[in-house]
């Protein structure tokens, strides 16, 4: 069975237990497990089956916990011969996206995940960040907002639909914001569980030193079309150290990127890990793609008939 997009999820989709049913039933996915533990230093089984949620949250725990769930979930559906023609992911997912497509080993994405989530981790924990989901508001209308904020930096983050636009930065920036689009008439403001402001300038540090450890690692050509977060264009892998420090404090635009990607041809995918965010995301972006969640063997099983 072939699908045309390979979705995999971001930061907020981790949940206790998350994996255990792919380790347990599919060789394949508890061979990524294992090698996930061995490059991490750690064991990443038990931290995604054995920890709270409070410990999935920290985000040197949540984002190599869903890289190494996403990356199973993947094993599994290979193994069940499943195929896609392209990647793409949402935030971290983009890092998935590059080790489904080969760009990256399993044992580099590992290291690189791995010290992307202490790196952005350190950085929110020296800024004063955070983020709120703005709902039912035009995005020009939330960018108009965030540029009139006078008591400090705040930006649009993560363009999830039409009708739901994250932002981000600093919290009284951020609360001005809020304030703003509520009177432009935005229906709800959902402040995220998230422990910094992402895809913003606050996470400069985080993004150089990042782009300063993978630089010496070695990049391949990807197997298939990435579609990126920065623009939703297909990724030009030539520079990826440089690509991946602006992916860190640059918007994510996964309306635009999905609908490239339906332009090209792309209309079935499989969200590959925990959570059914970005499903939900498909349909509300355009009905002409077709997206189901794959997060467990009955998910695999389903997409592989």
């Amino acid at each position: 069975m072939e699908y045309g997009f390979a979705f995999f999820p971001g930061q907020g989709a981790q949940a206790p237990g998350m994996g255990k049913d792919l380790y347990e039933n599919s060789a394949a996915a508890r061979l990524v497990f294992e090698e996930a533990s061995d490059g991490a230093g750690l064991d990443v089984a038990k931290l995604c089956f054995d920890s709270d949620k409070a410990t999935l949250a920290r985000t040197e725990n949540s984002q190599i916990a869903i890289f190494t769930h996403s990356m199973a979930a993947l094993a599994a559906l290979r193994e069940a011969g499943v195929t896609f023609r392209a990647a793409a992911g949402f935030s971290l997912g983009e890092y998935t996206a590059l080790a489904a497509a080969g760009v990256v080993s399993l044992a580099d994405g590992v290291k690189i995940v791995s010290m992307r989530g202490k790196l952005m981790q350190q950085a929110a924990d020296a800024t004063d960040g955070a983020m709120a989901a703005i709902l039912g508001l035009a995005d020009d209308k939330i960018e108009a907002a965030c540029a009139a904020v006078t008591s400090g930096l705040v930006r649009p983050v993560n363009y999830n639909c039409p009708g739901q636009l994250v932002i981000a930065g600093e919290k009284a920036a951020l609360a001005e914001a809020i304030e703003g689009c509520k009177a432009a008439g935005a229906r709800r403001a959902l402040p995220l569980a998230v422990s910094g402001a992402f895809h913003t300038p606050l996470m400069a540090s985080a993004a150089t030193a990042l782009r300063d450890f993978v630089s010496d690692l070695t990049f391949a050509a990807p197997q298939m079309d990435i579609y990126s977060n920065l623009d939703g264009q297909v990724l030009d892998c030539t520079d990826l150290p440089a690509h991946l420090e602006q992916h860190m404090i640059s918007p994510v635009r996964w309306t635009q990127l999905v609908r490239n990607g339906i332009a090209a041809g792309l209309t079935t995918a499989c969200e590959i890990g925990p959570g059914k965010t970005l499903t939900g995301f498909a349909g509300k972006i355009d009905k002409a793609l077709s997206c189901r969640a794959v997060a467990d063997m009955a998910g695999v099983q389903a997409a592989a008939e």
